[in-house]
């Protein structure tokens, strides 16, 4: 229903621009381009101005309610104004963390045994860059 009052809402709109430039203006105007000398013959000698004049105001008029009505429709629409985080859904399995108090040794001070000092295996280490 909106795209029919969009696209009468263009074509009023470019009705009004096409009689706005069809009129006779005080000097040059783009009536006159158009054949604005022809069409006064069709309409009499001043038939084509009351004519032209009368169908731009009812174009206007026209066009003036039907931007009321594309307001009034624009204000009315039902519009989501939920956040897009409102429609994340929380997982269903929730995996519990590992339990690493088992596997945390001891501080010495309770067990009483020094840690020994790791020194490092020879077989580890690469031999120098000389060799």
């Amino acid at each position: 229903m909106d795209i029919i009052f969009l696209v009468l809402h263009v074509v009023l709109s470019l009705g009004i621009i096409t009689l706005v430039l069809l009129q006779k203006g005080a000097g040059a105007s783009a009536g006159a381009s158009f054949g604005g000398g022809g069409a006064g013959s069709v309409f009499g000698a001043t038939g084509s101005s009351n004519f032209l004049s009368k169908t731009t105001a009812v174009f206007a008029t026209a066009f003036f309610l039907n931007s009321l009505f594309l307001a009034y429709m624009a204000s009315h629409r039902d519009l989501d104004t939920g956040s897009v985080m409102d429609s994340l859904t929380v997982p269903a399995l929730q995996v519990p963390a590992p339990d690493l108090i088992d596997e945390i040794p001891p501080p010495a001070a309770e067990s009483g045994v020094q840690p020994a000092a790791e020194s490092p295996v020879e077989d580890d280490v690469p031999p120098p860059a000389g060799q």
